[in-house]
């Protein structure tokens, strides 16, 4: 069930009134909203249902004990029964056939060709989403940052809530448990601007992130038939695509919830608006980048064990964060390109006498810029040959005419590119994030707003495809 579709659009409406008829009793509203989203869920694979379950169960369980442990080895024991429980249900869905294939070209290296070892297996939509704030849960318990709660329902709504069971934001129970487990009222200015971050999230996936998207994929289909200029410009759109596909997504889940009278973290904050990769990672794709920071960076030692280990700690983190993405090298590369360039950044702050940084001024927006677009490459091809030849023929340097395909299509994504841009230039510019923008509205003129984003999203539905965050 996307939340670009007529059945969502029927199924909130569903939920949403359901929901405020019961707005004196939280706890019915959490069994409701606990089979509404066992429902959205089941309506990709129900099959897959029983993954989240055996991940709530475990982790309720975990919590208690883990909390009235009378030592410390016991609360780690009961730490790795959950890091093993999830992470290897995760790694068996997502990762099995990858190192299934790279162990058997390893050994082709070598002249012995063992027998097929990969499985047949789906991967299950959502499952690296729900399996980090599952994990949170945990390892906060375990930090003492947090205690575990008692109510099962709240708890395992907050596992499988729809809104960003799919693909995010990552929410800590430190934020959304609390807001499960006390009442919850409908707030004129919260449905305002639900309203129109929903609106606007439709608009920034279906208008600009499809429309960009029907080149990009014509171009990385067989980047082989296209010079440097086009393959720049497919990346140069294919950049946007991601971004306003996910942020759209995030918009999404950011107002629906707020409908249901919860508050979510921002998860994107203009993220290609930034002067260095440092600064990037703080505003893309907020809640892994601070989920990867707290309990993977830290973990590993964070910067507390010398410079030598923070770019050990730096790169495996980003490697990691890469291979989070997808089963592929083409993430991993992704992830290292990423934890290179973060490590030079910090050795180039750290070493005060250089200056670079600060003499770099306006250029750093550019530069950043540039290194995320080339990192693209390995996030968007198909492969990891097909990545290779995408930059093969950018270095040829051959500048001639890009490709432009249907002068329609191309014309209609250099308008909505245009107007994505330039409305989040504005937010840059005025440094007020979009959920601000909504609270600046009357409810008169959230209705013209929405009037206009609903009439230019029904100009452009036909192209609307899934979010691309769904395949990770």
């Amino acid at each position: 069930m996307l939340f670009n579709s007529i059945e969502f659009l029927f199924f909130f409406i569903i939920v949403f009134i359901s929901y405020w008829l019961l707005n004196k009793d939280y706890k019915k509203q959490n069994i409701l909203l606990l089979i509404s989203s066992y429902v959205f869920y089941a309506w990709w694979d129900w099959r897959f249902l029983s993954l989240i379950i055996i991940s709530s169960i475990i982790d309720f369980s975990v919590g208690k004990q883990m909390f009235n442990a009378t030592s410390n080895k016991i609360r780690k024991n009961w730490l790795l029964v959950s890091l093993v429980a999830n992470l290897g249900m995760l790694s068996v869905f997502k990762y099995y056939n990858f190192f299934a294939e790279s162990f058997s070209d390893l050994m082709n290296l070598f002249g012995w060709q063992p027998n097929d070892l990969t499985l047949n297996i789906i991967l299950p939509v959502g499952i690296s989403f729900y399996t980090f704030q599952t994990l949170s849960y945990t390892i906060d318990i375990y930090r003492r940052q947090f205690e575990p709660t008692n109510d099962v329902i709240s708890f395992f709504t907050y596992i499988a809530f729809f809104p960003q069971l799919v693909a995010g934001p990552i929410e800590r129970a430190s934020n959304l448990l609390p807001q499960m487990e006390r009442s919850r009222t409908l707030k004129k200015e919260w449905f305002n601007e639900g309203i129109l971050q929903i609106l606007v999230g439709l608009f920034r996936k279906i208008v600009i992130a499809d429309t960009l998207g029907a080149y990009v994929d014509v171009i990385y289909g067989d980047v082989s038939l296209h010079h440097s200029t086009t393959i720049i410009l497919a990346t140069f759109f294919y950049a946007f695509q991601i971004y306003f596909d996910f942020s759209g997504y995030s918009d999404i889940a950011i107002g629906t919830a707020k409908l249901l009278g919860f508050k979510f973290n921002q998860n994107f904050n203009i993220p290609y608006f930034s002067k260095s990769l440092t600064e990037f990672w703080r505003k893309w794709h907020m809640s892994l980048s601070y989920w990867l920071r707290d309990y993977l960076y830290i973990s590993l030692g964070g910067n507390r064990k010398g410079i030598k280990i923070t770019y050990r700690n730096l790169m495996l983190t980003m490697l990691l964060g890469g291979l989070w993405h997808g089963s592929s090298w083409n993430f991993i590369i992704w992830g290292g390109i990423h934890g290179l360039v973060l490590s030079i950044e910090k050795f180039l702050k750290s070493n005060h006498s250089l200056k670079l940084p600060t003499a770099l001024g306006f250029l750093g927006y550019p530069i950043t810029f540039a290194v995320v677009l080339f990192s693209w490459i390995f996030f968007r091809a198909q492969d990891l040959g097909s990545a290779f030849s995408a930059i093969e023929r950018i270095f040829m340097f051959d500048f001639s005419v890009p490709y432009f395909g249907d002068v329609n299509l191309m014309t209609s994504s250099v308008i909505v590119l245009t107007m994505g841009v330039l409305f989040d230039f504005y937010l840059f510019n005025k440094r007020i994030h979009l959920e601000q923008f909504g609270a600046k509205f009357s409810i008169v003129k959230i209705a013209a707003i929405s009037t206009v984003i609903i009439i230019l999203i029904n100009l452009f539905y036909s192209t609307s495809n899934n979010f691309i965050y769904f395949q990770f």
